[in-house]
C-alpha cells in the first residue's frame, strides 16, 4: 500500500510542478499518466500492485466524470451559451442518434459473432464524448466561444442522454424485456434516468445555491470552507440520483448548469473561488483513473486486439463521428474547418471506461469483445486529440480571427 501512495504521490507531484508547460505542448496529461500506468503496472516494471478490480474503476471513473461535468457545467459562460444554443442542440438531437445508427451499421459489417442489440449496445458505448479528454479545447481561448461552449455542453449532456439508451439495448440484449414491448420498456427507463436525474440535479442544487447565498450573506463561510460546498454539491447530485434509480451524470451536470444560471451575474474571482477545488479535484481524479487504466486494463486486452477491432476503432474515432456532425451542422453557418474541427474533438474516454464496466458486469455474451473494442478506441483517441488539441486550436483560432 504504501509502496503504491509513494510512487503516485511522487508522480503526481513532478507532474503538478510542470503541468502548466505540459498543458501547452502537443502532450496531453491523459497521455503522459496512460503511459506512466502501462509501465509501472504489471506488464511494465511491475511497481504498481492494483489489481484490474472493476468496482473500483468504476467508481473512481463514475465520480469523476461527474465532478467534471458538474464543474465544466458551473463554469459555462451563461452569455455566450445563449447564443450559441442551436449547435448543442444539433449536435444533440442530429449528430448523436446518427452516431450511434452509422456506429451500428459499420458494427454489423464488422461483428458477425454478435447480436444485433449487442452492436447497437457498442455504438452507444462509444457514442458520447468525453468532457474531461476535450477540456484542453474547451478551455482554449483560441477556439471561438461558440465552438467552445457547443463542445463543452455536447460533452456533458451525451453521455447522460447515452445511459438509458445503452440500458435499453442491454435488456433487449439479454433478453430482460419480458412481455413488455421494446417502446414500453424504452419510455420506462428514460422516464426514470433523465427524469429522475434532472429532478434530483435542480431539486438539490436550487436549495443549495439559496443556502450558500444566505451563509454568503451572514458571512458564515470562512476562506478555507468556501471551496468545498461545490464539491460537495457534485457528489451529492450524482450520488442521490444513483440512489434514486436515475442518472447520476444528468444530475451532476444538470446541476452544474443551474448553478451557472443562478449565478451568472457574479464577479468571475467569486465563482472561481467556488469552483476551484472542485476542477482541482476532477483533474486529479482523471488522472488517477489514466494511471489504472494503464497499468490494470490496456496489458490485460491488447494480446486480444483483432483487425476487426481495429478497424472499428478507427472507424469511430473518425467516420463514425465526424460525418454525422457535419450533417448535423450543415446549414448553421459553420465554416467547413469549424465542423471538421468539432467532429475531430469529440474523443472517447471516462463515460466509455464506465459503460464498459456496466456491459462486462451485465454478463451480456460478447461482453468482453465489447469491452476489448472500447479499450482500443480509447487509447488511439487519448493519443491523437490529445496531440493535435493545442496545435489546431492555435491555428484555427488565428483563422477564424483573421478572417472576422
Amino acid at each position: 500500500m504504501y509502496e503504491t501512495l509513494a510512487v503516485l504521490g511522487l508522480f503526481v507531484l513532478t507532474y503538478s510542478i510542470i503541468a502548466g508547460a505540459i498543458e501547452r505542448s502537443w502532450v496531453s496529461g491523459p497521455i503522459i499518466f496512460t503511459l506512466f500506468g502501462l509501465a509501472i503496472g504489471p506488464f511494465g516494471l511491475d511497481l504498481l500492485s492494483l489489481e484490474a478490480d472493476r468496482e473500483m474503476i468504476k467508481a473512481l471513473a463514475e465520480t469523476t466524470l461527474a465532478l467534471v461535468l458538474f464543474t465544466d457545467a458551473a463554469g459555462a459562460d451563461v452569455g455566450v451559451l445563449k447564443k450559441t444554443s442551436g449547435l448543442p442542440e444539433r449536435l444533440l438531437l442530429i449528430g448523436l442518434p446518427l452516431t450511434i445508427v452509422l456506429g451500428f451499421g459499420f458494427g454489423m459489417l464488422l461483428f458477425d459473432n454478435l447480436s444485433w442489440f449487442a452492436i447497437a449496445a457498442l455504438a452507444t458505448m462509444l457514442a458520447p464524448t468525453d468532457a474531461a479528454l476535450g477540456k484542453a479545447v474547451v478551455t482554449n481561448a483560441e477556439v471561438p466561444d461558440e465552438v467552445r461552449q457547443g463542445l463543452n455542453v455536447e460533452s456533458g449532456l451525451n453521455d447522460g442522454i447515452c445511459v438509458p439508451i445503452l440500458f435499453v439495448f442491454l435488456a433487449l440484449a439479454m433478453d430482460h424485456a419480458g412481455d413488455q414491448v421494446p417502446r414500453e420498456l424504452a419510455l420506462k427507463l428514460v422516464v426514470s434516468e433523465i427524469g429522475i436525474g434532472l429532478a434530483v440535479g435542480l431539486a438539490l442544487t436550487f436549495v443549495v445555491v439559496k443556502l450558500l447565498r444566505f451563509s454568503r450573506t451572514q458571512n458564515w463561510l470562512t476562506h478555507t470552507w468556501i471551496q468545498v460546498p461545490v464539491l460537495a454539491l457534485a457528489l451529492s447530485c450524482f450520488a442521490v440520483a444513483q440512489l434514486l434509480g436515475g442518472s447520476g451524470f444528468i444530475a451532476a451536470f444538470s446541476g452544474g448548469l443551474l448553478v451557472s444560471v443562478m449565478d451568472a451575474h457574479m464577479p468571475p474571482r467569486v465563482k472561481e473561488e467556488y469552483l476551484l477545488a472542485s476542477e482541482g479535484m476532477g483533474d486529479s481524479l482523471a488522472l488517477l483513473t489514466w494511471v489504472i487504466f494503464g497499468s490494470a486494463v490496456i496489458g490485460q486486452v491488447i494480446g486480444e486486439f483483432s483487425w476487426m477491432i481495429l478497424l472499428y476503432s478507427v472507424l469511430s474515432l473518425t467516420i463514425i463521428r465526424m460525418l454525422p456532425v457535419f450533417v448535423s451542422l450543415t446549414g448553421s453557418g459553420m465554416d467547413t474547418e469549424g465542423k471538421l474541427f468539432i467532429g475531430w474533438f469529440g474523443p472517447r474516454g471516462l463515460a466509455s471506461i464506465v459503460f464498459a464496466v456496466i456491459v462486462v458486469e451485465s454478463g451480456l455474451p460478447g461482453s468482453r469483445v465489447l469491452a476489448v473494442t472500447v479499450v482500443c478506441t480509447i487509447i488511439p483517441s487519448i493519443v491523437a486529440r490529445g496531440i493535435t488539441a493545442n496545435p489546431w486550436a492555435r491555428a484555427y483560432g488565428l483563422r477564424r480571427r483573421n478572417r472576422d
